[in-house]
């Protein structure tokens, strides 16, 4: 089973990135949250470049992927799963939401420490929010990522099956929480109970350090409600609200060459242990 998935990951992954990013588009056009004010062209021709450039560089660094680790842990007994005794469906869960956690601590940490976040901000410098906000990474916070990711699974000793889902469900709902759409409000506050919602992850994306330093999740919503940086409604509105941050805000900044120089560029900025991090109570909410 294990040398199958093997086999199929890039087909799999590959496969669901397009659905996810053809479904979410056409959701978009026909029925968008907020109105886009800069050409889609100049943005997604530009944040989906980078797409290209991440996966060739994630190949040409790693002979081995994430669910090669898992196989390859598996063979020889690495990692903790491997260790215990547990049935097999106890172990996806265990190591689905390991790794989940384990993302958002990354998240957090992206924020936190200068010299990441000089490499995360070009994903929060983005001048609207949409699905291609969810495909634009740093090539360096790609390569930084992809390397723990490889050391968490090895650790945990995580199935195959759970790592391919886990990365399969990460592209997609990260696609799907940065989107455009303009979900029912009563729809969304029952989803926001079991997944990240594009109103709630927008919150994350305010110009308000104090916001941008909230709804650090990607799949889960759990980790921020538990560790209190969840915050449920943008000061301004999501309609009213700034998107991005406060450096970096020309057209001229939202093009491939002046992403990749953005950590070279200006002070780190964000403030996060001075910007009220942990987030608000939950506000009611707003239309």
């Amino acid at each position: 089973m294990s040398d199958i998935l093997l086999i199929y990951e890039v087909p799999i992954r590959l496969a669901a990135f397009l659905a996810a990013l053809a479904a979410m588009a056409l959701w978009e056009l026909s029925a968008p949250r907020r109105r886009v004010e800069i050409p889609r062209v100049l943005r997604w021709s530009n944040n989906l470049a980078l797409v290209v450039i991440d996966a060739a560089l994630v190949r040409l660094a790693f002979p081995v992927l994430t669910v090669g680790v898992a196989v390859i842990a598996e063979d020889r007994g690495w990692g903790l799963l491997n260790a215990v005794v547990v049935p097999g469906w106890i172990a996806v869960i265990v190591a689905f939401l390991a790794l989940d956690f384990a993302i958002y601590l990354q998240h957090v940490l992206f924020h936190a420490v200068p010299a990441l976040w000089r490499l995360h901000r070009m994903h929060h410098a983005d001048l609207e929010f949409d699905l291609t906000t969810g495909v634009r990474f740093h090539p360096v916070e790609v390569l930084l990522s992809m390397g723990l990711k490889l050391g968490i699974v090895a650790a945990l000793g995580a199935p195959a099956v759970a790592v391919l889902m886990f990365e399969v469900l990460l592209n997609a709902t990260s696609i799907f929480n940065h989107s455009n759409i303009d979900l029912p409000r009563r729809i969304d506050a029952i989803l926001r109970l079991f997944v990240v919602t594009p109103d709630m992850h927008r919150v994350h994306h305010s110009v308000h350090p104090s916001e941008t330093n909230t709804n650090f999740g990607f799949n889960l919503p759990w980790w921020d409600r538990l560790l209190g940086t969840y915050r449920a409604q943008p000061r301004d509105g999501h309609l009213g609200m700034t998107i991005g941050i406060e450096q970096f805000r020309t057209l001229r900044d939202l093009w491939l060459d002046r992403m990749l120089l953005q950590p070279l560029r200006g002070a780190a900025g964000n403030r996060f242990f001075n910007s009220g991090a942990r987030g608000d109570p939950e506000d009611a909410d707003e239309i």
